[in-house]
């Protein structure tokens, strides 16, 4: 199978896939949700996996951020063969290269936003100062409010700001704006392409809203666990420009 490069540069990948697959059993009933996938991921870049439910596109990026293992295939983080990783490196790799933010942002409900960051700094080797994080994500006046006092949107601001304080090098993303207003989606999308374009991460975002895929630098579509296609965009869009 031919290798997706997803931005076209000779550059040392900082994420390598090859031929990488997953299948459920249920039973004596087994559900393939990925086929072969054959992917590289560069540094710096914002990238969009694009498809409907059931793509596999959230199973990808539980792969990638080593909460799940592939049932087939090899991958890569920079030289180091992530499918050979004992319990111990895999740790170390969900610790200190990867941050993670979800669409239903798991805040702890009884911890302010200062806590509730704090927590990820507390694991981190390298952390961001927890008041810095906050002052990313614009939230430096709701620094001891609890989850309960804040708006949706807060909410998942003090989740990317979580992420962010762990200074991993990779954002991973799942439908970061799936529960927000149409205004709001567009604020977090400008965060997360700050935290790419300013503060050198690789930001990678799942979602069904083929509109997010205006503001990457490269764009994937998995349609029943395969990639169907593969571009870069070599002007993204700004993402107070976009419509969905």
């Amino acid at each position: 199978m031919s290798e997706t490069t997803v931005n076209g540069t000779d550059a040392a990948p900082i994420l390598r896939l090859e031929e990488v697959g997953k299948t459920y059993h249920m039973g004596e009933v087994a559900v393939e949700v990925l086929r072969d996938v054959t992917l590289r991921i560069h540094d710096r870049q914002v990238l969009a996996i694009l498809g409907p439910s059931g793509s596999g596109k959230s199973t990808l990026l539980n792969i990638i951020g080593g909460l799940d293992s592939a049932s087939h295939g090899r991958l890569w983080y920079r030289d180091r063969e992530m499918t050979k990783f004992n319990a111990r490196e895999l740790t170390a790799y969900r610790r200190d290269v990867v941050g993670f933010v979800f669409q239903f942002y798991n805040l702890v409900p009884n911890l302010t936003a200062r806590e509730n960051v704090m927590v990820s700094t507390e694991i981190s080797r390298r952390p961001l100062d927890v008041d810095q994080a906050l002052e990313l994500v614009g939230l430096s006046d709701r620094a001891e409010h609890f989850p309960s006092q804040m708006s949706g949107g807060e909410q998942q601001r003090v989740a990317i700001a979580r992420a962010l304080a762990k200074n991993p090098e990779i954002l991973l993303c799942d439908e970061p704006t799936g529960a927000l207003d149409f205004a709001t989606g567009k604020r977090v999308l400008r965060l997360l392409v700050d935290a790419c374009r300013n503060l050198g991460k690789t930001v990678i975002i799942i979602t069904h809203n083929a509109a997010i895929a205006d503001v990457a630098d490269h764009v994937i579509r998995l349609r029943s666990g395969e990639i169907v296609e593969a571009h870069d965009n070599p002007t993204p869009a700004p993402p107070e420009e976009i419509t969905w």
